[in-house]
């Protein structure tokens, strides 16, 4: 019985712990439009500890730091473009989940799709190269006697 329970607890635990978010209280501005401000530029950073969260949602120490940092420039009155173009010009266009298409990006943007046109030309050679070949010519009444001869056949 106690196994059982303990069982559930963990399974509920596990099932829960994604939609948690790692902001901490300490972390929050007092004015709620910055707050609001904070958590949505925070969903746009991606933690480089855990790579495919955002710093939102990441419990990492860097992750915190970075939650510090913006809500610091936040609440020195940076734009949240300026936040932004701060983070990236110290942490690079890594940081951003949803890096622009630019040069230093081309590589990431363009890779996946090369790949699928990859595959698919290495398909269609593949598929074209077991085409079956032109069709043997039709066997002579000569021929048809002697392969029924030898296949045991009569008649």
């Amino acid at each position: 019985m106690i196994r059982r329970l303990a069982l559930a607890v963990a399974v509920a635990a596990g099932l829960a712990g994604p939609a948690a978010h790692a902001v901490e209280p300490a972390e929050r501005l007092a004015d709620p439009a910055l707050e609001a401000r904070a958590r949505a530029l925070s969903q746009e950073l991606r933690c480089l500890v855990c790579q495919n969260q955002s710093i939102d949602e990441s419990n990492a120490d860097l992750a915190h730091d970075l939650r510090v940092l913006l809500r610091q420039r936040l609440a020195a009155g940076d734009t949240d473009r300026q936040v932004l173009d701060y983070i990236v010009a110290r942490y690079g266009v890594f940081v951003l989940l949803d890096p622009p298409f630019a040069p230093a990006t081309y590589i990431l943007w363009l890779t996946p799709p090369a790949l699928v046109v990859g595959a698919g030309i290495f398909l269609a050679l593949r598929a074209r190269r077991r085409r079956p070949g032109p069709e043997l010519p039709a066997l002579s009444e000569e021929e048809r006697a002697r392969a029924a001869l030898l296949l045991g056949e009569r008649g």
